[in-house]
């Protein structure tokens, strides 16, 4: 397994570069999410998000 690994990805320069800089994408697009999650949950009901309707005013359809 491990050498087909390294055949697959590492055996040249631009393959390698390629897996890392893929990795490295996935990586940070899952951390990113990962804690603007953590974010939110710890301060749920203090973001402007939550309080805006207390606010702002509705405005009159008419």
């Amino acid at each position: 397994m491990a050498s087909a690994l390294y055949n697959a990805l590492f055996r040249k320069n631009f393959q390698m570069l390629g897996a890392v800089f893929a990795g490295a994408f996935v990586f940070e697009l899952g951390y990113n999410q990962g804690m603007n999650k953590l974010w939110d949950y710890n301060n749920r009901g203090r973001q402007w998000k939550d309080i805006r309707s207390r606010y702002v005013e509705q405005e009159d359809e008419e």
